[in-house]
């Protein structure tokens, strides 16, 4: 089975897809100096691109790996962006964890797994 890589630099690709399976890489917000409402959203609007780049959308997801830098004083705040997002799907399958970001700037990264229909 082939794999496509699209969004591809020296380092990594943003997203590959092997026949209807979609992965996107970790995917984070490009203006870091945003609190986490601001840097969730951007993050949602990213992911929500290279999904339709991919041939998707967020309803086809699998499941979403959501890193949080304080998930003590931003759960809550990434809650209400998350529940806008998914407002107009089901729930989404969803593993959020707390874990220390490559720099001190960024709040909040998230990975994907999506198919094709």
């Amino acid at each position: 089975m082939t794999v496509q890589r699209l969004h591809v630099s020296q380092r990594f690709s943003e997203i590959a897809i092997s026949g209807q399976l979609v992965h996107l890489a970790g995917q984070l917000a490009n203006d870091t100096s945003l609190d986490i409402i601001g840097q969730t959203t951007q993050t949602l609007e990213i992911i929500d691109q290279f999904l339709a780049d991919a041939g998707t959308d967020k309803s086809n997801i699998l499941s979403v790996t959501i890193y949080l830098k304080d998930i003590e004083q931003d759960y809550d705040a990434f809650n209400q962006v998350w529940d806008a997002w998914v407002s107009d799907i089901q729930a989404l399958p969803r593993t959020c964890v707390e874990a220390k970001m490559y720099r001190p700037d960024v709040l909040v990264e998230m990975t994907v797994v999506a198919v094709k229909p």
